[in-house]
């Protein structure tokens, strides 16, 4: 998994769509490419409407966006989408899930992805979570790397 972490700061008059780009650049869920789609601010904002409007109606389903949704959304092609899907789901920000809906003795299996929340700041805890996990490895490497330092160093002034 590679996390890029961004430091940019919304400005004051700032909207929520402005405020959508911060957070997905301050994550790493931005394009890295210039002149990719700017509308994946689009996707998040939609994944919210819809989780609200799933909670609200005791209906779980309403919440799922299918790849395809999430690319127009987007502005981009579904293939270009699967791109951007796997730094998504690694930074557990969104969760894919499925559900059987039975309607007149037909059953219909529902694909998506969803907020891995109830809502958006419930999602970016679980961001939260990843990212401090990966810090915490590194730090206990970071640790290794320094005794391992100290270790070669006292077998080196031993056999001199």
């Amino acid at each position: 998994m590679k996390i890029v972490l961004q430091n940019e700061i919304p400005s004051n008059s700032s909207n929520s769509t402005e405020i959508a780009n911060t957070i997905l650049s301050r994550i790493g869920l931005l394009p890295r490419k210039s002149g990719s789609t700017k509308n994946m601010n689009k996707v998040l904002l939609e994944l919210y409407e819809r989780s609200k409007l799933s909670n609200k109606m005791q209906q779980p389903h309403i919440a799922l966006m299918s790849v395809e949704e999430m690319a127009i959304h987007a502005g981009i092609t579904r293939q270009t989408f699967y791109e951007y899907l796997v730094r998504w789901i690694e930074l557990n920000f969104i969760v894919k899930q499925n559900y059987v809906i039975v309607k007149n003795n037909t059953k219909k299996i529902l694909n998506g992805y969803r907020l891995n929340g109830s809502n958006i700041l419930n999602a970016f805890e679980k961001v939260k979570t990843t990212i401090n996990e990966n810090l915490n490895q590194t730090l206990n490497l970071t640790k290794k790397l320094q005794n391992e330092i100290k270790r070669e160093k006292l077998i080196k002034h031993k056999h001199q």
